[in-house]
């Protein structure tokens, strides 16, 4: 442990609320911070999710599509079929006449693999439709969420802007209690530790790094002299209840 050279005190009660102030400050600016994180995510769940229902909107629109081509195929043949028929009845020849049962023979094949095929793909194109409901459902629980989410942290903000506020000024009133020289040490730690720039000792244990602090180094602390952790660095001071 290290105490400072000059004989000014400083009181424990003073480097108490200093370290409070900096706990507390800590977590208010984590949590403003964290709101337009919190924004951001519920907005890139929102994007992630309609991307999702687009994928398998697109799926079924590319089977609908399958589908309609089938279909108009579908047709197709069956006028080839009229047409091969029409050419059957006035056929000038047998040859003609077997060679145009043969080729509507094929055609009508062909239509019944086409008729089994658009009927499968009506059938695939009724099972996506859970999943493009589902999909629905999901985006719109993830909106109403990121709304949410965007109202709850439009409220929070000036309330813990408010309270960073009002806890700085009187972070810098408390701060005019240190001596000179104790406060350019101690500002230098905050400048490296920020929110642990301050540690308490119980059961003559720095709380800063759980190293022991000897009992005499503990006597100085609480008479009032300044002393900053041989191992952390951190300013110490005897908590309340001791």
């Amino acid at each position: 442990m290290s105490r400072s050279s000059h004989s000014e005190s400083v009181e424990a009660g003073v480097l108490r609320t200093l370290h409070r102030i900096h706990r507390q400050l800590a977590d208010l600016r984590e949590r403003r911070a964290r709101g337009p994180r919190q924004r951001r995510n519920a907005d890139a769940h929102v994007a992630h999710q309609d991307q999702l229902l687009a994928t398998v909107q697109n799926e079924e629109q590319a089977m609908r599509m399958a589908a309609d081509k089938k279909q108009l195929d579908l047709k197709t043949a069956e006028a080839k079929i009229k047409d091969l028929q029409t050419k059957l009845n006035t056929a000038s020849s047998n040859k003609e006449y077997q060679a145009l049962r043969e080729q509507i023979a094929a055609t009508e094949m062909a239509t019944s693999v086409l008729a089994d095929e658009i009927l499968e793909a009506f059938e695939k194109i009724d099972a996506i439709q859970p999943k493009i409901a589902e999909a629905a459902s999901v985006l719109e629980k993830a909106r109403q969420k990121a709304e949410q989410t965007h109202s709850e942290v439009a409220r929070e903000m000036p309330i813990v802007e408010s309270e960073i506020a009002r806890l700085e000024g009187e972070l810098r009133q408390t701060e005019v209690a240190l001596p000179a020289e104790v406060k350019e040490l101690y500002q230098r730690v905050v400048r490296q530790r920020g929110e642990d720039a301050l540690a308490a000792v119980e059961g003559q244990i720095c709380l800063g790094c759980y190293t022991g602090v000897p009992l005499n180094v503990c006597n100085h602390i609480m008479l009032g002299y300044p002393v900053f952790c041989k191992t952390c660095g951190r300013l110490l001071y005897i908590p309340e209840q001791e």
